[in-house]
């Protein structure tokens, strides 16, 4: 996901071992993450994908102070999505608290450890066998 105001910004899907930077992106007042040598593009991530950052993460609270939440891993994922025109992007941390992704500090780096399990729809929809008739299992 990619939260809808960066609807006109350049994006793409997060990449397994890629280390991003959290950045404020061109023309907006939300923060996302991008790749270190192009931070013009957002990077895009499914809820559950795994975070490692560099450092303590570091988020503004309020837009006046800087805060640290004190662990270093996280996982993608969406707040109130059901609720528009608002950010839902966040990082869930172990202790269960989240902080949006538009409210992180610039500049820290961040490696996607692992992006979560998809299966495509056929693979989820039980298959469906028909049975054979009697008239075939009882002719010889």
């Amino acid at each position: 996901m990619c939260d809808y105001s960066l609807h006109a910004v350049a994006t793409r899907p997060a990449q397994v071992g890629e280390t991003l930077i959290t950045t404020t992106f061109r023309g907006t007042s939300t923060r996302g993450f991008a790749p270190e040598r192009d931070p013009t593009v957002a990077v895009c991530m499914l809820p559950g994908t795994e975070l490692a950052f560099a450092e303590d993460v570091k988020y503004d609270n309020r837009w006046i102070w800087t805060r640290s939440i004190g662990f270093r891993v996280g996982k993608f994922n969406a707040l109130d999505p059901h609720i528009p025109h608002r950010h839902h992007d966040a990082v869930e941390f172990p202790d269960g608290s989240h902080v949006l992704v538009t409210q992180l500090c610039e500049g820290q780096r961040v490696t996607v450890l692992q992006l979560p399990v998809v299966h495509p729809l056929a693979e989820r929809a039980p298959s469906v066998v028909e049975a054979p008739s009697a008239a075939t299992l009882f002719t010889g």
